[in-house]
Parts: structure tokens; C-alpha cells; sequence
């Protein structure tokens, strides 16, 4: 049986596989990227959509030219609103967003996932990554000097280090005996997908609902991407979850939050509760393997902070591989993949923290957090700067996890 030998096995081709691939490719260390669907797979639903300002960059000291692919083929919404039962109580106008310096990445940019990842796709056949599509890791025989990976077809893959990018359910992390740790929520929240009406589009605007009238004080947020509008809800405690996400039932909805036309226009529901969960550690007892994304951790969506902070996962452990390839000796190699795999430890839990900061001021129905998002509204006319607060509080703190150390 031949045994196919690389430096680094990567596993799952989402945007960090991607990612993960690219960078191993620009450093010249033989890598292949492995996904358990076959080529061009339809995945459901847009997912992640919002690809902050950062992360462009990354991607494009990454690979030249794919942050700013990526920012073009996405929108960007000039104006972002914040009601409360109704009221708007903070409105930001960004400007136009046609006149964008050619030369400067934007602050963020919005598209289907499905369209990163072809993107992305695209930049790692231009730059040589090889790909095996259609073939799910079944066994990981993690030892000293390397791992051996046995796939569902019988394949045998040996790698001097695996870097673990298949998900929520990874089997990476389960077989480097990993485990996940932290709460999972008990509110169940909706996410549904239209698609737009590109003869009479609506506004390109993200709208924010503290406790919509019209949907019986619920939350409701509408993001606008290339091409389409997600539409996220919020259930009560009680709610009928079936109700509110089979295809009549949204189509009952949704003409209450959004222009009718679109009850015709769905392509996606989807109903989930929130992990709130880190890897509780992102390598292996031998420092063979390395988790990055949703294979490491699993946030609450507020902030966009899982395939945000994805790609830097997967750049530190191409680092930290890097780096442990030209180690001197076994006590620096280790060193290496521990440096790495604990920075992004680290930021993960703070993102977690962070989500869970926004979660509550989202939800959270103690009296304390009622009485303040109902000070804030009621003072904003007085205090315009309670209004920031409201239409921020939803995505958690922007600043505190550790910045990466090194360029791509």
C-alpha cells in the first residue's frame, strides 16, 4: 500500500483549511489539503458572511490580491440602524461606499460564504495547494516523530504535523483526544436566508430590532451580503420552534419584518442553539497536531468572530510549524507548537468571553440588564452617545485578544 508523505496534512477545505493551505504553500512546505465532501459540494445556508477589515489583510499578505478580490465581490453597507420596541434609537451613515480608495481595504466586506471559499479556492490552484476531495480522516496513529492518518478509502497519509480545520464535529480534535469546554445556550435563534430582488433591491443597510413589536417583542436583525439578506431571530422561552422555522411559518413571519416580496424569496432556514465552547487545548500531547476554527472553538455569532479569528488560528499554526521544522532540537520544536497553539488558546477564550458579554446584553433578562437597555433607549435623545451603546453591545467588545506577531 503507498503511503502518501507530507510535512503537513490539512484537514477540512473551508475558508481556514483554505487559509491554512495557502500560507503553507507560500512557505514551501509540502503540504496537502484533505476534505471529507467531494468537489463543489453544495453547502447550505450563507454561514459566515462578514469578513472584518483584518482578516482581509491577512489574506491578502497572504496571497496577493485575494484580500482585495474578496472586499470586491462583497458589499458593504453604508448604513446601520438600531431600533428599540420600534424607535430608532442610533443611526450611523458610513457615506457612499462606491468611492472606496482602489488601494486601501475597506473596514469589512459581505458575502456568502460560498463565495469566499471559491475565492480562496481560486488563489490556492493558482498557487499549487493539492487537494484530495471526497475522503474523510478515520484514524489519527499521533507518535513522537509524526502522524499517520488513515482515511474512510483505506489511505495512508504521513505527515510530520496535521493541522485540524474540520469543524464542529471534528474528528481531528477527537482523535488527539481534545475535548471541547464551556456552556451551550439554551435560547434557540433562527437564520434564514433570502434571496434579493435585484430589480428593486432594498436599502443596503444592517437594521438592528431590540424586542420588535411585530414580532412579539422579539429580536430581529436584518445583515444585507452579496446578493441577499440574512434575517436572524430571536425565540422566547416556550416558543415552537417548528413553528417559527418551517417554510410556512416563515413565510407567515417574515412579511412582519421585511417587504412581503421576500416571503417568495427564501433559500435557507436554519434554527440552533449557541455553544460557547474552547478546545481545552489546541495540540496534542505529542505537539503534532494543531486545531484552528471551529475544529478549536465554537462562539455565539455577535462580532463575527469564528471564521474572523479562524484564519489567524490557521496562520499561527503554519507559523508555529514553520518555526518547529528548523528547530534545533526536540525541546525547541515542542516549543514551537506550544508557543503557538497557546497564543491562539488565548484569544479564543477572550472571543468566547466577549460573545458571551454580547450575548447577555442581547438577552439577558435581569432586571439590572432590562433596566439599563431601557434607560438607554429612553435617554437617547438626551444622551446620543447611549445610543452607540445599544447598537454595539449586540457584538461584544472590539479590543483585547492578542494581535498576531508575525507578518504573511
Amino acid at each position: 500500500m503507498t503511503i502518501h508523505k507530507y510535512d503537513v496534512v490539512v484537514v477540512g477545505a473551508g475558508p481556514v483549511g483554505l487559509t491554512a493551505g495557502l500560507a503553507l504553500q507560500k512557505k514551501g512546505i509540502s503540504c496537502v489539503v484533505i476534505e471529507a465532501n467531494p468537489k463543489d459540494h453544495p453547502r447550505p445556508g450563507s454561514r459566515a458572511i462578514y469578513l472584518h477589515s483584518a482578516t482581509l489583510k491577512l489574506l491578502e499578505e497572504t496571497w496577493k490580491g485575494l484580500g482585495f478580490e474578496l472586499a470586491r465581490n462583497g458589499v458593504i453597507w453604508p448604513v446601520k440602524r438600531t431600533l428599540y420596541r420600534g424607535k430608532e434609537v442610533y443611526v450611523r451613515n458610513y457615506g457612499r461606499t462606491d468611492n472606496q480608495d482602489p488601494n486601501a481595504l475597506p473596514h469589512f466586506t459581505s458575502l456568502h460564504q460560498h463565495e469566499i471559499e471559491k475565492y480562496m479556492y481560486e488563489a490556492c490552484v493558482e498557487a499549487g495547494v493539492s487537494f484530495i476531495w471526497g475522503e474523510s480522516v478515520e484514524k489519527l496513529d499521533i507518535q513522537e516523530n509524526g502522524v499517520c492518518m488513515t482515511t474512510d478509502s483505506g489511505s495512508k497519509w504521513k505527515a510530520k504535523y496535521v493541522i485540524g480545520c474540520d469543524g464542529a464535529r471534528s474528528v481531528v480534535r477527537e482523535q488527539a483526544g481534545l475535548k471541547f469546554e464551556g456552556p451551550r445556550t439554551h435560547d434557540t435563534f433562527l437564520v434564514v436566508d433570502l434571496e434579493e430582488d435585484e430589480n428593486d433591491p432594498l436599502p443596503i443597510e444592517r437594521v438592528f430590532h431590540y424586542q420588535h413589536p411585530a414580532m412579539g417583542y422579539r429580536n430581529v436583525m436584518h445583515v444585507p451580503f452579496k446578493g441577499g439578506w440574512r434575517v436572524d431571530l430571536q425565540l422566547l422561552k416556550g416558543d415552537d420552534v417548528e413553528e417559527f422555522t418551517s417554510l410556512e411559518g416563515v413565510k407567515s413571519w417574515i412579511p412582519k419584518v421585511m417587504d412581503p416580496k421576500y416571503a417568495d424569496r427564501i433559500t435557507w432556514v436554519s434554527s440552533y442553539r449557541f455553544h460557547q465552547v474552547v478546545a481545552d487545548s489546541f495540540t496534542d500531547d505529542q505537539c503534532r497536531v494543531l486545531l484552528a476554527g471551529e475544529a478549536a472553538h465554537l462562539f455565539a455569532p455577535f462580532g463575527a468572530r469564528g471564521l474572523n479569528s479562524g484564519v489567524p488560528d490557521a496562520l499561527i499554526a503554519v507559523r508555529g510549524i514553520e518555526k518547529a521544522l528548523h528547530a534545533g532540537n526536540e525541546e525547541e520544536r515542542r516549543a514551537a507548537i506550544l508557543a503557538a497553539a497557546n497564543e491562539r488558546r488565548i484569544a479564543a477564550k477572550w472571543n468566547r468571553d466577549a460573545s458571551t458579554t454580547a450575548l447577555h446584553h442581547l438577552q439577558g433578562d435581569s432586571p439590572e440588564m432590562n433596566m439599563k437597555r431601557e434607560l438607554a433607549a429612553s435617554l437617547v435623545s438626551i444622551v446620543p452617545r447611549l445610543g452607540r451603546w445599544l447598537d454595539e453591545g449586540p457584538y461584544g467588545p472590539k479590543f483585547g485578544p492578542p494581535e498576531l506577531t508575525t507578518k504573511y
